[in-house]
């Protein structure tokens, strides 16, 4: 008779590492195109999704902006060998070219922490660096492991100052729950990170994740502090209120009048 022997947890870490290499030789990143129009509504789903899960919200996007993205060479998609959707992201371009943002990143749920997310955001950005190369590059992010990706491409945490002041851009914001958050503090906070690769001023990838690296844990308190609402004054928070009470009011005043 065989004894089964306990499987330890460094065993067991080797064995998932194994499973997610195999799993990404199988996967293919590459530039998107016309061709990929069928996985645009698969896409469009899974970001709304994710963002209800977060409580946060990427800017809703429709299957004819993903399309388009696609057909004009701004987006970078993720497949398996048998055609099997793996993940997405495309560009956005603002202030007449001045800055552009790596946007909508997302990943299947069954394929995520495989590494791929990183792979998807390297593609993006060295494709926005050959299509844009004077341009900023920006994002905004809740997540600790975007932001760690973000640092070791050389993006650095800034305020919301130093990014595109577009209106267009902002009224995207419009779509995520925490938009009155973003409205109240004068675009000046909300529970997103901003960070920014600068093209003509920025360190070297090595130096920002050294620096990431040394101050995650700082990073990912604060995270943590600003999902919870702490950071956010009570103050704040009654302004909130009162304007949502005041939509109420004016809604159920046309409502008399017009009933």
């Amino acid at each position: 008779m065989h004894l089964c022997t306990p499987v330890t947890h460094k065993q067991l870490s080797l064995i998932i590492q194994a499973n997610k290499v195999e799993q990404n030789q199988n996967i293919i990143v590459r530039i998107a195109n016309s061709g990929d129009a069928d996985y645009a509504e698969t896409i469009t789903k899974e970001m709304e999704e994710s963002a209800k899960a977060r409580g946060t919200g990427i800017a809703k996007r429709s299957s004819q902006y993903i399309i388009l993205k696609m057909v004009e060479g701004k987006a970078v998609i993720a497949l398996t060998t048998d055609g099997t959707w793996v993940g997405f992201c495309y560009i956005e371009e603002w202030s007449h070219g001045q800055f552009v943002a790596n946007s909508g990143l997302i990943v299947s749920p069954a394929f995520r922490k495989t590494g791929v997310a990183k792979q998807i955001k390297q593609k993006i950005f060295a494709l926005s660096r050959e299509k844009y190369p004077t341009s900023k590059i920006f994002g905004l992010t809740t997540g600790l492991a975007v932001m760690k990706i973000n640092s070791d491409l050389g993006y650095e945490p800034v305020t919301y100052s130093e990014l595109t002041q577009d209106e267009t851009f902002w009224a995207g914001c419009k779509s995520c729950v925490n938009f009155d958050i973003l409205t109240m503090k004068e675009r000046k906070n909300c529970l997103c990170t901003a960070m920014l690769y600068d093209p003509a001023d920025h360190y070297e990838p090595q130096e920002t994740k050294e620096h990431f690296d040394k101050k995650s844990k700082v990073y990912e308190r604060l995270m943590r502090i600003k999902q919870s609402g702490k950071i956010f004054q009570k103050k704040d928070k009654q302004k909130i209120e009162a304007k949502q009470q005041k939509k109420r009011s004016l809604v159920s005043m046309f409502s008399l009048i017009f009933s």
